[in-house]
């Protein structure tokens, strides 16, 4: 198993300079990651840098919170998708998961899948921030995002109270069956506890420690 082809390599700070996300996208390229995760604004300038690469350029929407409005959430998907993302990684509305409005979760995930993929193949992961979720929560939001047909779940944005869990990864994978994505992130810092995520069923990883990890894999 290739480790680096099932990383995110990812940079999400508020404060990352764009020196900072010049050489995340040269260390993808160099290393082979699967993607290079960065906020919107970022998006042309990874883009420009991966151009003649196999690495995609991922970003993240309605983020941190997912409380932001369907609307916005498509329109910065398409504009991010129009400035060279290839992956979108969009949180889910947790509050209203939460209040068991089920029906606007799964619009809010369709809508913004619909739009992604009206630009071809398009990768749609959805994060469900699992730490403030209960078990039941995090296994129906996995129903939802099967039937509103993103292509992952994602565990966490990795700036809520915790990060992806070995059970959190084992019941995503239980809930989605084989052939979907499960993307783990939040947390994953060592080669070690990487293989244990992989071993609970994820086959993808969002981390800023990616170098760290290929190294010790």
């Amino acid at each position: 198993m290739e480790i680096a082809k099932m990383i995110d390599h990812t940079l999400l700070k508020p404060d990352a300079t764009d020196s900072d996300i010049k050489k995340l996208a040269d260390e993808a390229k160099e290393y082979g990651f699967a993607s290079v995760c960065v906020n919107p604004c970022h998006v042309k300038l990874v883009a420009d840098v991966l151009k003649d690469s196999d690495v995609k350029v991922c970003t993240v929407i309605g983020f941190p919170l997912g409380a932001n409005t369907t609307e916005t959430k498509v329109f910065e998907a398409k504009e991010a998708i129009s400035n060279g993302a290839n992956e979108i990684d969009m949180v889910l509305n947790i509050g209203k998961l939460k209040s068991g409005d089920y029906n606007y979760v799964k619009k809010d995930i369709e809508a913004v899948t619909k739009a992604a993929k009206s630009f071809g193949e398009i990768i749609v992961k959805v994060i469900l921030e699992t730490c403030y979720l209960t078990d039941e929560e995090k296994v129906k939001a996995c129903e939802i995002t099967v039937d509103a047909g993103a292509d992952f779940v994602k565990t966490s944005t990795g700036f809520g109270s915790g990060g992806a869990t070995v059970h959190d990864v084992e019941l995503m994978r239980k809930t989605v069956g084989e052939n979907f994505g499960v993307k783990a992130s939040g947390g994953i810092r060592t080669a070690d506890f990487a293989k244990e995520i992989v071993k609970a069923g994820a086959n993808r990883i969002g981390t800023s420690s990616g170098i760290q990890i290929v190294k010790g894999w």
